[in-house]
């Protein structure tokens, strides 16, 4: 089991434990289409819900991944090896998937592979494929792979994030539990829209009662017409196995890293609404004037980004993005990150005491992917690192909120002095032996300076970490 966030110290994911051609070969088939299709008669439901699995189980897969590892045996020894040395070990991974389309594309977990040098896939008949990734989004842990069937047409899961669901609507969980094969549980939806579980950075999730264990991670959630309406990825639990509170990524989520990988995609670009907002809580709903808590308050606007152009002022709250009502941040990150970019998006705030529908265009952040990103080198604590300005682009990349401050942020580490300094992807460069550093200029000078002494300070969650280096 892997440990989530710390917002719920019990919560574990469930790990046991593209190039043209790819791109080509994703166009072949279309996705299946959702259908109304459910047992014949209501009688044959409440007896058994073997019609839904059979419809749903041939589509159901085991992924399995290997990665080599090393393992330090003596630290004193590496300081002369260069951590060249060690011994290597093979870590392996268990989790399911589903397959979306016929020509092999499948949906999974991003842990189920995550640094995987070798994927292989099971199918419900036991036959074995090795898999390649066409896309892999940590933000949302979430993965489509593809395995290579030829002209076959693989039975498949329709993805469904359309109809409404609602609690207490009866759900199938099917995966690869403990490796002991296939397995079906039943339950019901226990709640929606839990968003505030510390699971990923887009989470809102579908919780369900359906038993869900170490195995069952990338397996599908299905509904009574066997269609796919989430992808199972953590549980919360004292023990490791399950306590009945299972958590999946709800569909919706699921088709558009899907869509961004058989589009070519390698990185899922998500509309960014460009407004600071909080949780309005008892407190905050009676300063406002409000008769309970509801809706997020905006607390700043990011000049020219998409809230600001539809009339989004500091002091709104946001009632509902979509039609969809949201009472936290997470809520309002997942509504409109959600949707299709350059779609129109309906946005109902409070302001003055009044109710108030605007419409919001869901654009990516400004500033695109790091242009002026290089590469560190020489005598100094950076050395292997990779650093850039700041943007909102580059700050939903590497989960940093973008209006803590602007500056020069670590992108990347690599082999070298930064990494052995523990510096990490989305440190804040603060200051270098006394100099702020606020643009690539400052850092420049910084490092141009030189010396053999270096006193720097960054930023890493909200807090300032200052460290003296001698290279």
């Amino acid at each position: 089991m892997r440990a989530a966030k710390l917002l719920i110290p019990a919560l574990a994911l469930l790990a046991a434990c593209s190039d043209p051609a790819a791109r080509s070969q994703a166009q072949v088939a279309e996705l299946a289409q959702p259908t109304k299709a459910p047992p014949a008669t209501a009688e044959g439901l409440k007896t058994s819900f073997a019609p839904v699995v059979k419809r749903a189980a041939p589509a159901v897969v085991n992924v399995s991944s290997k990665r080599v590892v090393r393992q330090r045996v003596d630290p004193f020894w590496d300081m002369f090896t260069g951590g060249a040395g060690g011994r290597q070990r093979v870590s392996q991974s268990l989790g399911s998937g589903a397959i979306v389309r016929s020509d092999g594309v499948i949906l999974t977990n991003n842990h189920n592979i995550e640094g995987a040098d070798e994927i292989l896939v099971q199918l419900a008949d036991r036959r074995e494929f090795p898999a390649k990734v066409l896309l892999a989004d940590p933000r949302s842990d979430l993965a489509v792979l593809k395995i290579d069937v030829g002209a076959e047409r693989l039975p498949v899961l329709a993805i469904d994030d359309q109809e409404a669901i609602e609690v207490g609507d009866l759900v199938l969980a099917i995966g690869n539990p403990f490796g002991v094969g296939q397995t079906v549980t039943n339950g019901i939806i226990s709640a929606m829209s839990r968003s505030s579980v510390g699971i990923t950075d887009y989470g809102f999730f579908i919780q369900t009662d359906a038993a869900i264990n170490p195995g069952n991670s990338g397996g599908p959630l299905v509904d009574m017409d066997g269609d796919l309406i989430g992808i199972n990825t953590a549980i919360l639990s004292r023990s490791g196995t399950s306590s009945g509170v299972g958590f999946a990524i709800p569909a919706a989520m699921a088709r558009q890293v899907l869509n961004a990988a058989l589009g070519g995609s390698h990185a899922v670009v998500r509309p960014w609404l460009g407004a600071r907002t909080q949780t309005v809580t008892a407190d905050v709903a009676k300063s406002l004037g409000l008769a309970g808590p509801r809706g997020v308050l905006v607390t700043d606007v990011w000049d020219g980004g998409p809230a600001q152009r539809a009339g989004i002022r500091k002091g709104d709250v946001i009632l509902a993005l979509g039609g969809q009502p949201v009472n936290d941040e997470g809520a309002a990150t997942y509504q409109f990150g959600s949707r299709r970019t350059g779609e129109q998006v309906s946005v109902l705030i409070l302001r003055e005491g009044k109710e108030k529908t605007l419409t919001a265009r869901a654009d990516p952040p400004p500033g695109g992917k790091a242009r002026d990103e290089r590469a560190i080198a020489g005598a100094n604590p950076l050395q292997g690192a990779s650093v850039a300005s700041l943007s909102p682009a580059v700050a939903d990349e590497l989960g940093v909120d973008p209006f803590d401050s602007r500056g020069v942020v670590i992108t990347r580490v690599a082999q070298g002095f930064a990494q052995q300094a523990g510096l990490k992807p989305g440190d804040l460069i603060r200051q270098i032996n006394g100099g702020e550093i606020r643009s690539m200029t400052d850092l420049d000078t910084a490092i141009a300076a030189g010396g053999r002494v270096w006193r720097m300070t960054i930023q890493r969650d909200g807090k300032l970490i200052t460290a003296v280096f001698r290279t």
